[in-house]
């Protein structure tokens, strides 16, 4: 894990220090500040690549969620048909209890780094997974 000093009260934590989580069309996110990582934390960080062509399984969280995406675009895709379109530089707020998916509708890869006030990957409930 990354540079730790419990005295200092800071801590990093490197990208590849923390196991991919796998998400369709070879597409990954990590968890990189959690309560596995940051001792006492109380939300959560996480690094996301999306593939040209992904479209993630449906996915409503108990808590809001916040992302910023670093390249790419795509849409957020609500369980009522309407699609939320987000492209490089913009930051994205998706409600709690919302359901959505994720969809790269462009040709390259979307990075998104994403954080939850959750200490981790908060619960969540799935469809089409």
């Amino acid at each position: 894990m990354g540079a730790v000093d419990k005295d200092v009260g800071a801590r990093t934590v490197a990208l590849e220090d923390v196991a991919p989580i796998p998400l369709p069309n070879g597409s990954w996110s990590r968890m990189l500040l959690t309560g596995d990582t940051v001792e006492g934390i109380v939300s959560s960080l996480g690094y996301s690549v999306f593939t040209p062509g992904t479209v993630t399984g449906m996915v409503s969280h108990e808590v809001e969620e916040v992302a910023f995406v670093t390249a790419g675009r795509g849409e957020l895709r609500m369980d009522d048909g309407v699609a939320v379109p987000f492209a490089a530089g913009q930051a994205v707020h998706i409600a709690p209890h919302r359901w959505h998916a994720v969809a790269n509708t462009g040709d390259d890869d979307v990075v998104m780094i994403f954080g939850f006030p959750h200490p981790g990957y908060p619960p969540t409930e799935r469809r089409g997974q």
